[in-house]
């Protein structure tokens, strides 16, 4: 089975700000990192909106102010139903899901929150303490 897409946009994928040790070998994920510069909206739609990629979340990895996530959100492809994560400056976050009856959840998330989820979808080298983050 190959692994689904988790797409990690930063203004610089060759200078990424933070200190997150992405695990780029994990054999259960497949990270790609896009450039967005200050497009956000056009890298990260054009990612989500390619039939050929199987996207399993995005990552907006302090690369967007709250108006540009919100606008993200609100411009997502109706059939994407992965989660969205804004990690800002501070290491805390927002968390878009999906909801049971399909529609979209907006999460406020703590420092620790953010860790948790990185942690708990295996997308940072193992014992990897996030404190740095914050």
């Amino acid at each position: 089975m190959t692994p689904r897409l988790t797409l990690i946009a930063c203004n610089d994928v060759h200078a990424p700000i933070g200190d997150i040790d992405w695990d780029t070998e994990s054999p259960s994920n497949f990270l790609v990192f896009i450039d967005t510069g200050q497009h956000l909206l056009l890298s990260a739609g054009a990612a989500l909106a390619e039939p050929s990629l199987d996207v399993e979340r995005l990552i907006v990895d302090r690369a967007a102010c709250a108006e540009s996530f919100l606008d993200l959100l609100a411009h997502l492809p109706l059939d994407f139903a992965g989660d969205v994560l804004r990690i800002d400056d501070r290491g805390c976050g927002f968390l878009s899901a999906t909801g049971r009856g399909g529609d979209r959840l907006l999460y406020a998330l703590k420092s620790q929150d953010v860790q948790f989820y990185l942690a708990a979808h295996d997308l940072v080298r193992p014992g990897e303490r996030l404190e740095k983050i914050a």
